[in-house]
């Protein structure tokens, strides 16, 4: 088997350590100053569980315990995250007003127009049904 390449580095926006291996799997770590555990009981979906266990088999997490620290990490920094969009949208609007629909429109329509498309045979949408499956 070859090399196995180790990169480890620090996500400055999360504050997270990130370890890379073969720049193919990737494991958020935790933030520098976070100490120690505490003991967590929770009931989950039968389906997160087998999720989880599938990731620890494929060698994608430590342990179950891992697995969910980093769900729980993940999920932490989204809503963050949301509640930043929330402040900056509330400062923005109380300048210039309430974003209207035809400038949310205008503004996605630029962002189609700018985006790279990276499947190569597209599938045209009307060849989908509405649930996503092919007809």
């Amino acid at each position: 088997m070859g090399e196995r390449l180790f990169v480890c580095y620090h996500e400055p926006v999360t504050g997270v350590y990130v370890i890379a291996t073969n720049a193919t799997k990737v494991r958020p770590k935790y933030a520098i100053g976070m100490t120690g555990k505490q003991r967590l009981s929770a009931s989950v979906d039968s389906e997160l569980l087998e999720a989880a266990q599938t990731a620890v088999q494929a060698g994608r997490a430590d342990s179950v315990s891992a697995w969910v620290n980093d769900a729980l990490v993940m999920k932490a920094e989204h809503d963050r995250r949301m509640q930043a969009i929330d402040t900056f949208l509330a400062g923005y609007e109380a300048k210039r007003g309430t974003i209207t629909e035809t400038e949310m429109e205008e503004a996605a329509r630029r962002a189609r127009g700018r985006a790279t498309v990276v499947r190569s045979n597209p599938v045209s949408r009307t060849s989908r049904s509405r649930s996503g499956a092919k007809q």
